[in-house]
């Protein structure tokens, strides 16, 4: 066995992991090479000896690796954790600050986009009607948006964000659709049965269940979590998946949809978002268990897990720095639009998906989640 002692590569400077790099490492880390590898060619690593004494006091997992001063490029020495090395934040927006949750669409700048413009339907959901909960902006409203231009009737659900709501109204009457408006807070099993009643009354039934809705209150740690706070973000983000669903299955007229929002934190966690990310892993385990209890009555029931994206959920959430270079470390180099995610919904919806049903597509700007 041949230890070599490698030093950090300036050329690593452009790099940075999802975490801070330990500026100054207090040991250094080894690797194994085999003989024919010692050559000046050699451009890679077979494998980092975790248990040697260098090695043991580096405790942290979500750090850079040193590279062999014979590697010609800034390769990045990865753990077994799957934890990458991403490109360097920068700003792609001004830094802006909302006070106030939910935030509000209408006070972003640049405008978030949400479908209005260039896509094109072609009937997917001719004559459907979409009942979609968080629809008043964001990823909701690129839903509602993109289902009308497909043919469907729309329920939007949300909480007090009116301005945003009757923005979205509008965008969806201009397809020539209807559009419901049901405004109350979806973490309470009794606004859900209600909602979901009066969207079944004014349509005369539900052939599409969007959970969509959510919040999320970053803290440093996990003693920071208040229990009301932890009840909140759990009511609101998995709670009312399960009061809606329940009201919404007798509604359904040979067989039906149902999609859920989960998130990319799902699978790679998110130290400063331990509740939220924690009801989305909590949503993948209700997609998969859902799709199978429902799959005889015909109704397929899948998710969506957006990484980054350009929702009124940042601004509100995260200080103006962070919101400044929000998105910029993905593979992409940006936060993903509505839009981009809102065609992912339309799929699962359609018929083009017949044959899927307890899966999670990622749209997330280039991060491997191995889910």
């Amino acid at each position: 066995l041949n230890l070599v002692s490698p030093t950090i590569d300036p050329r690593l400077s452009g790099y940075r992991c999802r975490d801070k790099i330990e500026s100054n490492l207090q040991s250094q880390m080894y690797v194994e090479q085999t003989p024919s590898e010692r050559s000046p060619r050699f451009s890679g690593v077979k494998k980092l000896i975790r248990g040697s004494p260098a090695s043991t006091g580096f405790s942290r997992f979500f750090h850079c690796r040193p590279v062999l001063p014979q590697m010609r490029t800034a390769e990045i020495i990865m753990s077994h954790e799957n934890v990458f090395c991403m490109p360097k934040e920068k700003k792609v927006r001004p830094p802006q600050h909302q006070r106030k949750q939910p935030g509000r669409q209408y006070k972003m700048r640049p405008q978030p986009r949400s479908g209005a413009g260039h896509y094109t339907g072609c009937g997917k959901l001719r004559e459907k009607v979409a009942l979609i909960t968080g629809g008043d902006s964001g990823i909701g409203r690129a839903v509602a948006i993109l289902f009308a231009k497909e043919g469907a009737d729309i329920a939007v659900v949300y909480f007090n964000e009116h301005r945003d709501a009757r923005e979205t109204k509008r965008l969806v009457e201009a397809q020539g659709r209807k559009c419901l408006f049901l405004a109350g807070d979806v973490g309470r099993e009794k606004f859900c049965r209600n909602a979901v009643q009066k969207a079944a009354r004014e349509f005369g039934k539900i052939d599409i269940l969007v959970n969509n809705a959510a919040e999320q209150h970053p803290q440093e740690s996990i003693t920071k979590i208040t229990e009301k706070q932890l009840e909140r973000t759990f009511r609101t983000n998995i709670f009312s998946m399960f009061f809606m669903t329940k009201a919404a299955l007798r509604h359904f007229k040979k067989g039906g949809n149902i999609i859920n929002t989960t998130s990319v934190t799902a699978y790679q966690g998110s130290p400063q978002l331990l509740d939220y990310s924690s009801t989305k892993g909590a949503i993948v385990a209700f997609t998969r268990s859902l799709s199978q209890a429902l799959a005889d009555k015909k109704i397929r029931v899948n998710a969506v897990a957006p990484g980054p994206i350009w929702t009124p959920l940042i601004p509100s959430t995260f200080p103006p720095n962070e919101v400044a270079t929000f998105g910029s470390d993905t593979p992409l180099g940006r936060a993903g639009e509505p839009e981009e995610v809102a065609t992912c919904f339309v799929f699962l919806a359609s018929e083009d998906s017949s044959y899927i049903t307890g899966q999670v597509l990622h749209p997330n700007g280039g991060r491997v989640v191995n889910g």
